[in-house]
């Protein structure tokens, strides 16, 4: 866990204080899992004369791992990177290699773009555009209910520490979740190779992630629906989305087996061991195998 100093010649990192964002909470996160360091100096007041060469300023003081100045980098997308993202530019693929990991490339790329560049773009102002009819919290959001509120008494260094603590956690999990996605792209990209051209499905002998793969295939359209083994028993058949910004999907399944389960599924559908049809028609159960072929072979015809 952080400790928050009091002076530069304590620090082994820097970074503003005040109200704190997403982007110097993760940067501050990384560092520490990085570093194996802790001590971090929040301030406005960077004294660069009197700075160890050792110590990492971010996010303040316009030098390499800051972003307020004119000439800041930026992404071939145009986003400008902010701490975090400059800092995982700087150290990630290091980093990677020192946790153990492999696909060090792939795995850099994907969570720069996975997690990463989304801190960075909200931090600058460019946020996502969002189509719902409830309110959603983005990760920025989340880590800025840390700040102590108008009412409050919270001291905030501990809400930093806290907030900290919290993106620590989440940022790890973020890479195993996407070291998960690269190693399941590989063998979903390797499993798509095998399927013909006029193939409408995709079965796997267990669960992978899948759907970006496919969706990053074009070659692959044709592909209607992934079955694979349900960690409830049996087999689950989904629908596969248009893009990966249009989730309507390629093919629904049937009107008239919508929220239907057991006996009555398979009346209406005249499928023996089809348990059950989600109400919203992306998603089927069936008993076993052979069953999930009966479907895939009535709806890709």
């Amino acid at each position: 866990m952080i400790k928050i100093v009091k002076t530069q010649e304590e620090a082994d990192f820097i970074t503003h204080s005040g109200t704190m964002h997403a982007d110097e909470v993760f940067a501050t996160a990384f560092l520490e899992q990085y570093f194996g360091k802790n001590k971090v100096l929040r301030t406005n007041n960077v004294e660069f004369d009197k700075l160890s060469t050792k110590v990492i300023v971010y996010d303040i003081g316009r030098g390499k791992f800051d972003h307020h100045q004119v000439d800041a980098l930026k992404r071939d997308n145009d986003i400008t990177y902010c701490s975090f993202g400059l800092l995982w530019k700087e150290f990630g693929k290091d980093f990677l290699k020192k946790e153990g990991f492999s696909n060090i490339d792939s795995l850099w790329e994907y969570i720069d773009k996975d997690f990463v560049e989304g801190i960075d773009a909200d931090d600058n102002g460019v946020f996502p555009k969002i189509d719902a009819i409830y309110k959603v919290k983005t990760i920025s959001s989340i880590i800025k209910l840390f700040n102590p509120s108008f009412d409050s008494d919270e001291d905030e260094s501990c809400q930093f520490i806290k907030a900290v603590d919290v993106a620590s956690k989440i940022f790890y999990e973020e890479i195993l979740y996407a070291n998960g996605k690269v190693i399941a792209d590989k063998n979903v990209n390797n499993l798509l190779d095998e399927v013909g051209s006029d193939n409408k499905f995709l079965i796997l002998d267990k669960f992978l992630p899948y759907e970006e793969t496919i969706l990053n295939r074009e070659d692959k359209n044709n592909i209607l629906f992934v079955a694979f083994p349900s960690n409830r028993g049996g087999y689950a058949i989904k629908t596969i989305p248009k893009s990966l910004t249009d989730k309507t999907a390629r093919m629904d399944f049937p009107e008239e087996w919508a929220g239907l389960e057991g006996e009555e599924l398979e009346k209406v559908s005249s499928i023996k061991g089809l348990t059950f049809c989600h109400t919203g028609r992306f998603i089927v159960s069936c008993k076993d195998l052979k069953s999930v072929y009966k479907v895939l072979d009535k709806l890709c015809k």
